[in-house]
Parts: C-alpha cells; sequence; structure tokens
C-alpha cells in the first residue's frame, strides 16, 4: 500500500505528524496490509478451511457442468473453479486484498490516508463487531455486494481524487461484481439511477458528482452478465431463475395459494393437484425436493408460472402492494449475521465427487467436524449495525452543524440507498432474509468509524495548535 503523503488536488487535508522517509512508510503498510488480510482471513483461519455454504457448490457445479443454474452465477463459479489448486485458499485471500485495498483507498479519498494504523484499526473493528470477515473468508459471491457499493461511492463522489489505475480497478471491481449475482447487478443500477436523479435536486445539496465511469461500469457488468455465461457455459444469457424466486415470494405471502383457492379445480393449471398441501414458505417452494416446484421441474419458467404471475397482478394489485412493501420493510431490519455451520450437505457432496484431493482437508475443517453456530455473535453485531445506521442517517441529517466534509455526505447517500435498492430486490423479488442485508450492514460501521475518526483527529488538532507550518486544517470538500 503507497503512503501519499502529498495531497491530491481537492484532498480532505488533515495534519500529518510530520513526513518519515518512503522506505520507511512502504515497510510500515507492508506490515499493516499483511495484518488486515490476517484479520480479515481469520474465520476461515479458525475453521481450518475457507467457509462454505449450501449454495457454494452450485456455483462451483456451473463451469464443471456446462450448465446454467438458478441464481448460481457461471463466473463465480469459474472464479472458484480456478483456486481447486490452493484448495481454495487463493480465492480468499483474493477477496480479503480486493477488501483492504477499497478500506485504504475509501479512507484516503476522504482525507484520512497516509495512517496505516487507523486503517488496521478501523478493520480489527468491522472484524470484531461486523459479519464483515464471515463473508470475506467465504466461498460466496456477497462480498462482492459492499465492494461495488464502495467502488460505485468512490467513482461517483471521489472521481478526481483518482487515479486512472484505480479507476480502472473501480470499474472491474463493480463489472465483476454484477454477473457474479444477478442482486447486486439490479443493486448497482438502482444505485447509479438514484445517484443520477438525486445530482439534478438541488435541494439535497449533494456533493458534486461525475457519473461517467460509475455508468459505464454499470453498463460493461450488464453486458458481461450474458457475455460470461456464454464464455462458460455457451448460453449467451442472463443467469436463471429471478421469476422462480419472485414466484416463492408470492408463495410465502399467500398469494398464489389465494389464487389456486379462487381458480381450482382447473383442468389447466396443474399445481391444483397440490393446492391441498400447498409449501408456506419460499424456501420450502424452491428447495423442499417433494415441493410442487421440484414435482414439476418444468415449471421454471413456464406458461403457468407466467400466467399466475400476471394474472394475480391483475386480480389482487393492492395485495401485491403490501406484500412488497412490507418485505421491503422486513429486509431493512432483517440483517443478523448468518453463516451456516451445519446444513452444507449439497456442497459436501459436490466436493465429495469434484474435488476428492482436497476432500479430507476439507473435512477436517471445524464447519464440517462438529458445525459452529455464530448466532451469540449477533449480540454485538446486531446493536452495533442499527447504532451505525442511526449514526450515518443523524450525520448527513446534521452535517452543517458537525462541520463534516461533503464527502462524507456522499458516503453516507451511497451506503443507504445500496441498503433500500438492496432490500427492495431481495426482499420483494426473493424474500427477506438476514444474509441478503447482513453483507451490507457493516458498511454503516464502516462510515461511522471513518466520521468519528475525521471527526476526532479534526478536534485534536484545533486543540493543539492551528500552526499552518505543522499542517493545513482541515477543508470540506
Amino acid at each position: 500500500m503507497a503512503d501519499f503523503l502529498v495531497a491530491r488536488p481537492g484532498a480532505l487535508a488533515l495534519p500529518k505528524a510530520g513526513v518519515r522517509p518512503v522506505a520507511i512508510n512502504g515497510a510500515v503498510w507492508t506490515m499493516a496490509s499483511l495484518v488486515m488480510l490476517v484479520v480479515l482471513l481469520s474465520p476461515a483461519i479458525w475453521n481450518g478451511f475457507p467457509l462454505i455454504f449450501p449454495d457454494t457448490g452450485g456455483y462451483l457445479d456451473r463451469p464443471i457442468f456446462g450448465t446454467l443454474g438458478m441464481g448460481r452465477s457461471a463466473l463465480y463459479g469459474a472464479f472458484l473453479y480456478l483456486g481447486i489448486s490452493s484448495h481454495f485458499w487463493i480465492n480468499i485471500v483474493l477477496q480479503a486484498a480486493m477488501m483492504t485495498w477499497l478500506i485504504v483507498l475509501t479512507l484516503r479519498t476522504h482525507g484520512l490516508g497516509g495512517r496505516p494504523w487507523l486503517a488496521v484499526g478501523i478493520v480489527a473493528l468491522l472484524t470484531v463487531t461486523t459479519s464483515m470477515p464471515w463473508f470475506t473468508a467465504q466461498l460466496m459471491p456477497d462480498i462482492l455486494f459492499p465492494a461495488a457499493v464502495l467502488a460505485l461511492h468512490m467513482l461517483i463522489f471521489r472521481d478526481r481524487m483518482l487515479g486512472t489505475a484505480e479507476r480502472i480497478a473501480l470499474v472491474a471491481v463493480i463489472a465483476v461484481a454484477m454477473p457474479s449475482h444477478m442482486a447486486a447487478a439490479g443493486m448497482c443500477v438502482g444505485v447509479v439511477l438514484a445517484a443520477a436523479v438525486m445530482a439534478r435536486l438541488r435541494f439535497v445539496a449533494l456533493p458534486p458528482s461525475r457519473l461517467t465511469f460509475a455508468a459505464g461500469a454499470v453498463a460493461a457488468g450488464l453486458a458481461l452478465c450474458p457475455v460470461s455465461n456464454d464464455a462458460i457455459t455457451g448460453n449467451f444469457a442472463m443467469t436463471p431463475g429471478g421469476s422462480s424466486f419472485l414466484f416463492g415470494r408470492l408463495v410465502e405471502d399467500g398469494i398464489v395459494l389465494r389464487y389456486l383457492n379462487d381458480k381450482c379445480p382447473d383442468p389447466a393449471l396443474r399445481l391444483c393437484a397440490f393446492r391441498s398441501d400447498f409449501p408456506k414458505d419460499a424456501d420450502s417452494w424452491l428447495w423442499d425436493p417433494s415441493s410442487p416446484f421440484r414435482a414439476l421441474n418444468d415449471f421454471e419458467g413456464s406458461d403457468e408460472e407466467k400466467q399466475i404471475l400476471r394474472e394475480t397482478l391483475t386480480l389482487y394489485p393492492l395485495m401485491h402492494v403490501k406484500a412488497a412493501l412490507a418485505a421491503t420493510a422486513m429486509q431493512l431490519i432483517k440483517f443478523r449475521t448468518e453463516v451456516n455451520g451445519t446444513d452444507n450437505a449439497p456442497t459436501i457432496a459436490m466436493f465429495k465427487v469434484h474435488t476428492p484431493g482436497l476432500f479430507p482437508e476439507f473435512m477436517r475443517a471445524r464447519q464440517q467436524i462438529a458445525g459452529f453456530d455464530i448466532a451469540p455473535l449477533n449480540v454485538i453485531h446486531v446493536p452495533v449495525a442499527a447504532f451505525a445506521m442511526f449514526c450515518v442517517v443523524a450525520a448527513l441529517l446534521l452535517r452543517r452543524r458537525l462541520g463534516l466534509p461533503p464527502a462524507f455526505d456522499g458516503l453516507a447517500t451511497t451506503v443507504l440507498l445500496a441498503f433500500f435498492a438492496n432490500a427492495v430486490i431481495c426482499g420483494v423479488f426473493s424474500h427477506p432474509v438476514d444474509r441478503y442485508q447482513s453483507r451490507l450492514v457493516w458498511l454503516a460501521v464502516f462510515a461511522a468509524a471513518m466520521m468519528a475518526a475525521w471527526l476526532a483527529i479534526n478536534w485534536r488538532h484545533n486543540r493543539h495548535h492551528d500552526d499552518p507550518t505543522t499542517g493545513a486544517r482541515p477543508v470540506a470538500n
């Protein structure tokens, strides 16, 4: 990590204790970077193997079978496939390195650069109090969601603080994150569109924004969705499953059963045969081997699925609106940290067949030997996240009174837009699940910690001296 001793134009200048030799700064940054990597990988190190999820095997299946899977990105599957020879450690090391770089770059572009141990302290704080390391150390694309949010923020609001190589790297983060999960694609589109609208609203008073690179990154990500699927599986198409996840949410909300009660018996509706023992929730509908969805293996994308989706919108519009609003609201407040420590049978079976060389090591991991439950961590994670979200909203509302630079207005706005976009997409088009929001909620803790650090450094500087020869006063930017 480079230590930027000279602020670029438009920097949020904070006082420096003094200039150290470049070699010493380089050594300190190297040490700090290694510490941050190890800290972010600590759940996997403790586990003895990268963390898995029931869906992990579904991603890895894609390049092996050359097929598209429901909600399983072929691109992320190819990324996992390339890590088999390293027993998947290279995958989570790359994920941890990406997050370390994004955190350091975010600090630098908000006037907190050149402080390696501040970066280490914030990473340590996030590791102890949030879900961040559990997603970083997991073989799942969830960590790409917050990575894309930070990249979008810097391209939109901190573009003039970035070098050309940094812009290209941030564009790459977004472009890869979007095809790795279709919900990430929807979230990125939503954030950019909302930022474009808000930039035209004078009363919002956001800091100057540049949407060129961010919009280009989102366009590239959308294009890469079918292109990557075609390159890996030979199918030029988006990752399938969107309508099925939506249908599952309508099952959970009782809309489908109401439709069947109104329409059955009807020989044209195959679901009528299952009405007496119909699934009660989305997970049962999608994943239970005995569910109608599994029994009617051609139901996904079928004319019957489309018909029910279309006709329920016409017949029960108010029910749809209420259910969608309730799902969004529920997703906004569901953010408990979740890691599946026991029910990983699909991934275990897949590893046994396709990666026999690493299977003994894989089965010796804590997650496979006895499982584990990280739910007790939510005694810390949930209140910290809730308090941080309150702080981010309060900082945005009280920005003038607090004296925070406008750059933090952009950060708070991007984080809140991402929270809302993710809640709409996951809540409405799937169903509310803690994991969907917990992969993002640590961004509020990060933003709040940055603001607190900026205010503390500013207060300390103003308290001790105001000598222009010792460093510039903080500049609102």
